[in-house]
């Protein structure tokens, strides 16, 4: 059993979470297992009940524990990786072994305003459909997905079935556009009260917001605007140390 190092610059409750975290990446404590009790862990690490509640609460605080008023805390689910590339959500969550799904909230057909025509590169009052969608894995609310495409691209798009579909499946096999190349841009902010009530957490809640621009032949055929929960997602990125010029 790992101990509690007392002669460590490491502080104990830091010790413990990385006891726990051991404990949860080794699937000793499966997701959705109760952890031992604050007594409990009192007794086996030889820790004050502030030093427990400390380190259990960092871990709660990074999403990988939760409390049940009454009942107890548990093992979260892992957080999914946000993917750095040029892909659906369809295609990121059947990868992940997840089963999609799309429930649509709103669709119209806009004039562009000022922003998105210079985003388009259009001129202002050019036709863009907008379509508003709730993403979920295995039922679970995941995402906000706010899809802004040239209605001249996809003229008859909002008459199409897209729930629990692939937007950019229906957009490759019905009007040939292939996104080929795009740019995102992350951002931290908190859930207002319409798109928390939609993603089923409390208001204020910790989010990312998405905006991404994708490109077919060179040409800017969607502007998505998405939050996704914050709780769920974590982004991962490789970094490399380029050699040293010669």
């Amino acid at each position: 059993m790992t101990t509690i190092d007392p002669h460590s610059p490491v502080p104990k409750y830091f010790q413990l979470r990385a006891i726990l975290l051991d404990l949860i990446e080794s699937a000793e404590l499966p997701v959705d297992a109760p952890i031992p009790s604050e007594r409990e862990l009192c007794v086996r690490y030889g820790l004050s009940r502030m030093t427990v509640r400390q380190g259990v609460d960092q871990l709660v605080s990074e999403g990988r524990l939760y409390r049940v008023p009454g009942k107890g805390t548990f093992v979260a689910r892992p957080k999914i990786e946000m993917p750095l590339r040029l892909v659906s959500f369809t295609e990121d969550m059947l990868a992940r072994g997840l089963r999609p799904g799309a429930v649509d909230l709103d669709r119209r057909t806009a004039p562009a305003d000022a922003r998105l025509a210079r985003i388009f590169e259009v001129e202002p009052g050019t036709p863009i459909h907008v379509i508003e969608r709730l993403r979920t894995a295995d039922g679970e609310p995941m995402a906000l997905e706010r899809a802004h495409i040239l209605a001249s691209l996809a003229p008859d798009l909002l008459d199409r079935r897209l729930a629990d579909r692939s937007l950019y499946g229906v957009l490759e096999a019905v009007y040939g556009l292939v996104f080929d190349a795009g740019d995102q841009t992350i951002d931290a902010s908190l859930a207002d009260a319409a798109d928390a009530r939609h993603l089923q957490i409390p208001k204020g809640s910790a989010v990312l917001l998405l905006q991404r621009r994708s490109y077919t032949a060179g040409v800017c055929a969607e502007l998505g605007v998405s939050t996704y929960r914050a709780d769920r997602y974590q982004i991962h990125t490789a970094l490399g140390n380029p050699p040293p010029h010669s």
